[in-house]
């Protein structure tokens, strides 16, 4: 059977300039063409479109499509692997809205969520998601980013769990009034630093130096200033103290 290029789109779902599309990039060409200038699809087209489909549900680009189906020309094979990467996600996107669905919850009951919780489900593609503004920032405002092929979702889901932990607390101790230079406070970076030393090589003076760099950068101080005004300040002189602290002790050692 011969379907017109607005029957082929209206059986698909998708829309007759994705169709004109498909042909000027040479990834899905009309079965023929009449006289008339009308193309014509069939059967065997339309199979291809929803091969198609499937691999533009897997964020697929066309040039990514048309090489996978001119390495794989085996229908059924190709479907197959296809179900094996849909399967994939699905159990990826399942475990986000889980963690979505309980994060809701807990915002409902105006309950805390427990930080172990709070990040299931993000993995190394869904942390390049998260980290997209951020970079677009540092490139375009230092010409640096941080490279998101070379993360590894454990240790940032962990990472991230320390993280919240740690600026709950300083912002809980700054809204209760504890001074910057409570030992209480100074143990908690100690500790946060400890966290940070298994990704990067950091001490107290270089904590402190990214801390001066968060207060006076719009980007970080922002996403600081939204969990509790003057964060960024209190966790700067913190900050400076521990380091100013650690670096009496350690010149007292050398003598």
């Amino acid at each position: 059977m011969a379907y017109t290029v607005q029957e082929a789109a209206n059986l698909s779902g998708t829309t007759v300039k994705t169709l004109y599309h498909y042909q000027k990039v040479g990834l899905l060409l009309p079965s023929t063409v009449g006289e008339n200038g009308y193309r014509y699809y069939t059967d065997q087209e339309l199979e291809r479109l929803q091969q198609i489909m499937f691999y533009r549900a897997l964020d697929f680009s066309l040039e990514q499509i048309k090489i996978a189906l001119e390495n794989e020309p085996n229908r059924l094979t190709c479907l197959e692997q296809q179900k094996v990467l849909l399967s994939a996600r699905k159990e990826r996107l399942s475990a986000i809205l889980d963690t979505l669905e309980e994060t809701i919850s807990h915002a409902r009951k105006g309950v805390p969520m427990k930080t172990e919780k709070m990040f299931a489900g993000l993995n190394k593609e869904e942390w390049g998601e998260a980290l997209k503004d951020q970079n677009e920032y540092l490139q375009k405002e230092y010409g640096y980013s941080i490279d998101a092929e070379a993360v590894d979702a454990a240790v940032m889901n962990e990472n991230a769990e320390e993280a919240t932990q740690f600026m709950a607390f300083m912002a809980k101790s700054l809204k209760d009034g504890l001074s910057a230079q409570d030992e209480m406070v100074l143990s908690a970076i100690q500790k946060h630093i400890a966290c940070l030393r298994r990704t990067m090589e950091i001490d107290a003076a270089g904590f402190a130096a990214q801390s001066r760099f968060f207060l006076t950068d719009d980007f970080h101080r922002s996403m600081l200033e939204g969990q509790q005004t003057g964060l960024s300040y209190y966790l700067c002189i913190a900050a400076d103290h521990l380091a100013e602290r650690d670096g009496i002790n350690e010149n007292s050692g050398r003598f």
